[in-house]
């Protein structure tokens, strides 16, 4: 199924679809599961606290918020990803690292999310981290192979 992407009150463009689309499927592949409809949202702070109130009662912002609609029984992840382009932007900054590493780590935090994984306590944080290390790993390391047989 397709994994498509949009925006939401903010004036965000993502290039790297068809890249991140490939690597969200084999994420979903590598963690026993195949991929349905998955939606990304990039959307501005304004709409992630109003959605963060709305859906979940939580008045605070967050980088990511993910609605499972998956189907365990056919093992296949579905959902949408709604991700605060400006909280991951601040996000990057405090941890200094460069905006995209967030936002592809903020993306595959929402995946591993429809796999199953959770983040509510120590351990399973750390699994979380763990994890996202992995996948993240795999996707830049792949960026690299294709840069060499570039050349």
């Amino acid at each position: 199924m397709a994994i498509n992407y949009y925006t939401d009150d903010c004036t965000f463009t993502y290039r790297g679809k068809v890249k991140t689309s490939a690597w969200i499927r084999e994420t979903a592949h590598s963690e026993g599961w195949k991929c349905g409809a998955i939606s990304i949202v990039f959307c501005s702070d304004a709409r992630m606290l109003e959605t963060n109130n709305k859906y979940l009662n939580h008045n605070y912002l967050t980088d990511i918020i993910t609605f499972d609609y998956d189907n365990p029984d056919a093992k296949t992840i579905s959902g949408d990803l709604m991700i605060g382009i400006e909280t991951v932007r601040d996000n990057a900054e405090q941890f200094g690292v460069p905006f995209e590493n967030e936002l592809h780590r903020v993306i595959i935090h929402g995946i591993l999310h429809l796999c199953g994984y959770e983040d509510k306590t120590p351990e399973a944080e750390k699994q979380m981290r763990e994890l996202e290390n992995r996948y993240l790993s795999i996707f830049y390391n792949s960026s690299s192979e294709e840069n060499r047989t570039k050349k």
